[in-house]
């Protein structure tokens, strides 16, 4: 079985340098599962998500198919992390109440998965996939932040960021759709911890692969000035969420 491993070599980077998702949005999941017993967080990484969900089901699997990753991925009692790919799981039949994906499925044999999600998943169980687009920010930093995004390094993006760009709203999704609630990321971070994030961006590695220099050099004097004097600043992702669940195979057409 392929994997597109783009992330392995900036694993703990990944780890220091992501934004963490509201905990709002695990509740929210966690209420309209069918139970709490069993979630499954596939391309868990760094395990952000599995221990999000951890606090709210008895069980959590994290799978991943990057060792990588795992190393990285922060420990909790209920929380099984597990080496293997997305599209062949070693769960049970009918055994997951909720399957989560944050920020990954783009990299997936989607047909292979939602084979697979919907054999483990229980009767009216979930499945949730979420992705955020660009950074975004007030003023004149949020101006050097789109410019380095499309016009610097946008040509390096690898083709499955077109599916980030549309929000998942192009997929074919074999299951029934639950309207989703909006959702946001915020983080207060250091100008440093803004560079560190950008630079693990796909297009950024790749950009720094062909030209051998740093793309944020480009933008470093326009950064600091949008930056001014502040120790932090706001940082803003808007998240795109889809939610659905397993058709009901007792229906008659």
């Amino acid at each position: 079985m392929s994997f597109c491993d783009e992330f392995s070599p900036l694993a703990s980077d990944y780890a220091r340098y992501r934004p963490h998702y509201p905990p709002a949005l695990f509740d929210w999941l966690a209420a309209l599962a069918p139970s709490r017993q069993l979630a499954w967080d596939v391309a868990t990484g760094n395990g952000q998500a599995a221990i999000a969900l951890a606090e709210r089901f008895v069980r959590v699997v994290a799978t991943d198919a990057s060792s990588a990753q795992l190393a990285h991925a922060t420990a909790r009692n209920n929380v099984e992390y597990v080496c293997e790919h997305a599209e062949a799981s070693a769960l049970a039949d009918q055994s997951v109440d909720l399957i989560t994906v944050a920020q990954a499925l783009h990299w997936f044999d989607m047909e292979g998965f939602f084979a697979e999600a919907k054999r483990v998943l229980k009767p009216n169980g979930l499945i949730a996939v979420w992705c955020y687009q660009n950074i975004e920010a007030d003023g004149e930093l949020n101006q050097v932040l789109q410019h380095y995004y499309h016009e610097v390094v946008g040509r390096y993006w690898p083709p499955q960021r077109q599916w980030v760009e549309s929000g998942y709203r192009q997929l074919k999704w074999p299951f029934i759709d639950y309207p989703a609630m909006p959702f946001t990321l915020t983080a207060e971070w250091t100008l440093a911890g803004l560079r560190g994030y950008l630079s693990t961006w796909s297009a950024s590695r790749r950009y720094q692969e062909t030209h051998h220099s740093d793309p944020l050099l480009v933008i470093e004097p326009a950064l600091e000035q949008a930056w001014g004097n502040a120790s932090s600043r706001t940082l803003r992702w808007p998240l795109t969420l889809r939610v659905g669940r397993l058709p009901n195979l007792d229906s008659k057409p």
